[in-house]
């Protein structure tokens, strides 16, 4: 399965979102993953640096790829149960052939004005894509919210710009919290530093809804039949080598 976490807007949290969620699926479902790094700032593969210099943490592997991606990523699709890819924040060559793959597209916005006015040039880009990739399931997701409540209003108006679209929206969100900022300068994740945090929570809430699970056993359990079904594929396929040969 192929995750993309991009869009066009810089600065809405993508690579700390993307980062996050693969820390989730990695602890917490037990699933391989691999991270995708597109962006030139490098900030996945430098949290990636830092994170496997740590011993006591669950290592994840990380490439960088740029441009005409498309093959590489469904090689990458072979081996692992996840492949995380975090494209920077434009409309490039990468983000458009990841799309071209991807099971699931996830477009991180704030709720601003700057933000919201890319809405309408993503829209585009997810239609043409769906065009390659008919199965894809593209959604929006608000980020960096402010926690006060009289600023509710800003995250109902952004969820509703984004819902005149053809794109889903994800119910879920994240709020602005300085836990995001220190957790990945140490290579950590939120779900580390406080798993059972407020912002562990909401980035549980964003994973098992944009993979329309209900928690992580839920996922965990479509892995141990994914992989269950695969071992019997192969053992069936060495099989009828067997009698080949024997013939």
């Amino acid at each position: 399965m192929i995750i993309l976490v991009g869009g066009e807007k810089g600065g809405s949290g993508k690579s700390c979102l993307a980062q996050n969620i693969a820390v989730f699926l990695t602890a917490e479902c037990h699933a391989s993953v691999i991270m995708v790094d597109c962006d030139p700032q490098r900030t996945t593969s430098d949290w990636i640096h830092a994170r496997n210099n740590n011993a006591d943490l669950p290592s994840i592997n990380c490439v960088q790829l740029y441009g005409k991606i498309r093959n590489d990523l469904l090689s990458l699709e072979q081996h692992y149960d996840y492949v995380i890819v975090d494209c920077g924040g434009q409309d490039n060559l990468a983000l458009r052939a990841t799309m071209s793959v991807a099971s699931h597209v996830l477009m991180p916005l704030r709720p601003k004005r700057r933000d919201l006015k890319t809405v309408s040039h993503m829209d585009d880009i997810v239609a043409t894509c769906m065009m390659i990739n008919p199965k894809m399931r593209a959604s929006f997701v608000i980020t960096q919210c402010p926690s006060l409540p009289n600023q509710a209003s800003r995250i109902f108006e952004a969820k509703e710009v984004c819902r005149t679209y053809d794109i889903n929206v994800l119910d879920a969100i994240t709020y602005s919290r300085n836990i995001y900022d220190d957790s990945e300068e140490s290579g950590l994740s939120v779900l580390e530093i406080e798993p059972k945090g407020k912002a562990a929570n909401e980035i549980r809430g964003i994973a098992c809804e944009m993979l329309q699970a209900s928690n992580s056993t839920e996922i965990r359990n479509r892995l141990a039949e994914k992989h269950m079904k695969k071992m019997r594929g192969d053992y069936g396929s060495g099989r009828s080598q067997e009698k080949l040969y024997a013939v």
